[in-house]
């Protein structure tokens, strides 16, 4: 028997917001001011999800049962498959001591603490989103930073913030190619709209994330090299996007970031290099020679995890991938027995419920893969790669469930329909639509940790919306993946990703209210710059019609 979703159940529409609400209140606050452990917060907030989906929505609770079953499904494969194996990986590098002389190498670049975070949280880890996406980059930045020296908090917090600009053509491109499915609008127009809008927060965010770091004095020491770093990711960002497409827009731009900035700094450094307190003066100044036959042996498992993660993400080795190996499991009970209704999307949709265990061409299944043949590399045995993965599994375990629940709670949300009323409330705000519509994808992406899903649950109202207020709906549906890139950062996947990549557990919500005001103002600025483009000569004359 189906079920249709209802958005104000309540009778009363910010009575019904406001309980739609009540889940990510119980989540991000049980983490930021409770400071609740991140799996106790993230069941309490699914419980919360499932209890106000049942009770005041009415979603049969099988349903809802069914339905965080399929999210926990999801949290394990593909996200919290992809956890375990990077930290695999980075485990095995440090256990061989390849680690620290990659380190060494990284400060040959560059002693200044400033530029290497810039390298390797900007630059390499927009490579990394680009090419695989969903948690990625920031699990292997926010590895290698602490591995610098980088203070857990500054390692998990900056390489969020980091983690911004790239993230709407993340995996190859996947949130546009997604956009453009549910909303029916050409996938070029909403690349080269995009491309648009996010090239000039890549030039803002080096600054904004070295100022996160150090302040405003310190950054204005390095500009030139923050410029080159924006500069070479932003123009290529904008060319390939309005030009091409939005399949290879981030992982050319990353690699014409990382040769600029790596030849850039050959000839220009800092005149007062930045160095943590308790470094001792010489070492600044000083790197200390490494011979260039570690430093490949040390770089190889790293290179070797790049080849791999960009080889799965090619459409047609995924493709290939996929004949081989998935497997679908419609949910009995849930498939196709929701239905999302006007005005969220223009006609009466059934959801399907269909869990894809396409276990091969998962990108956890490269990682995997490049960890194994990297610790065949570095001499482990298969007995002892065995022996190190069962210790990962243990320390990642409380994470794995973290993720799981996140999860449940966004499946909760999306097929009760928790999340349609929330959007509703954004579409309902008039003139000001372009910067709450901006907002809406924030939301968006901190419910689901995922700028690709967000665009699936909000782009069709986005298109809807804007129609009714006379604005380009391509404009609005962009809006929503630029504003969502801006959530990607507070949302709790990627907040565990980053805390267990650093070995930090527990300090989850301090990483929230790190990085709080960041997404927010960041998200606002995006809001604001839409809300130009709508109204606004000569930034009217920048949006697709």
């Amino acid at each position: 028997m189906g079920w249709r979703q209802v958005y104000d159940p309540l009778g009363a529409a910010w009575l019904s917001t406001f309980i739609a609400a009540l889940p990510i209140v119980i989540l991000l606050g049980g983490l930021a001011l409770l400071r609740l452990r991140a799996h106790v917060a993230a069941l309490l907030g699914l419980a919360a999800a499932v209890l106000t989906a049942v009770l005041a929505f009415g979603m049969p609770a099988g349903m809802a049962a069914r339905t965080a079953g399929l999210g926990a499904a999801y949290g394990l494969f593909p996200i919290g498959w992809i956890i375990i194996n990077v930290i695999f990986l980075y485990d095995l590098t440090c256990e061989k001591g390849h680690f620290k002389i990659m380190q060494e190498s990284l400060t040959g670049i560059t002693r200044d603490r400033r530029l290497q975070l810039l390298l390797i949280a900007f630059s390499f880890g927009a490579f990394f989103e680009g090419a695989a996406g969903f948690g990625t980059p920031v699990a292997v930045t926010a590895a290698i930073l602490i591995g610098l020296g980088f203070a857990p908090l500054a390692a998990s917090g900056l390489s969020l913030i980091a983690n911004t600009a790239p993230v709407a053509f993340g995996a190859l491109g996947t949130p546009i190619v997604a956009l453009a499915g549910v909303t029916g609008l050409d996938v070029r127009e909403l690349s080269a709209m995009v491309g648009r809008q996010l090239p000039f927060f890549s030039v803002l965010i080096p600054f904004w994330l070295v100022w996160a770091f150090c302040g405003f004095k310190k950054t204005k020491e390095v500009w030139p090299a923050l410029a080159v770093a924006g500069g070479s990711f932003a123009i290529p960002q904008f060319l390939i996007s309005n030009f091409h497409g939005p399949w290879l827009v981030d992982v050319l731009s990353s690699l014409l970031s990382i040769g600029a900035l790596i030849l850039f700094l050959r000839v220009w450094s800092p005149r007062r290099p930045f160095t943590f307190s308790d470094e001792a003066a010489d070492r600044a100044t000083a790197p200390p020679a490494v011979p260039a036959g570690a430093v490949v042996r040390a770089w190889l498992p790293w290179l070797v995890l790049s080849v791999f993660v960009f080889l799965w993400g090619i459409p047609q080795v995924k493709a290939a991938l996929d004949g081989l190996s998935v497997i679908r499991f419609p949910v009995p009970g849930l498939d196709r027995l929701i239905s999302r209704v006007p005005p969220v999307v223009a006609q009466e949709t059934a959801e399907a419920a269909v869990f894809s265990f396409n276990w091969l061409s998962f990108t956890g299944t490269g990682i995997f893969a490049a960890a194994v043949v990297s610790g065949l590399l570095m001499s482990f045995s298969p007995k002892q790669l065995m022996r190190a993965y069962g210790r990962t599994l243990k320390r990642v375990r409380f994470s794995l469930l973290t993720v799981a629940a996140m999860l449940s709670l966004g499946y909760v949300a999306r097929y009760s329909g928790l999340d349609a009323t929330l959007g509703l409330a954004f579409a309902g705000t008039g003139v000001l639509y372009p910067f709450f519509g901006t907002m809406l994808g924030w939301l968006g992406v901190a419910l689901t940790g995922s700028d690709t899903s967000s665009n699936v649950l909000f782009g069709s109202l986005q298109r809807i919306s804007a129609e009714q207020l006379g604005l380009s709906p391509v404009l609005m549906a962009s809006a929503n993946s630029s504003g969502g890139v801006m959530g990607k950062m507070i949302d709790a996947q990627s907040i565990v990703v980053a805390s267990t990549a650093t070995r930090w557990y527990g300090h989850e919500g301090s990483i929230l209210r790190y990085v709080f005001f960041h997404s927010l103002a960041l998200a606002a600025l995006m809001g604001l710059f839409v809300l130009l483009q709508a109204y606004v000569s000569p930034f009217t004359k920048l949006v697709v019609r």
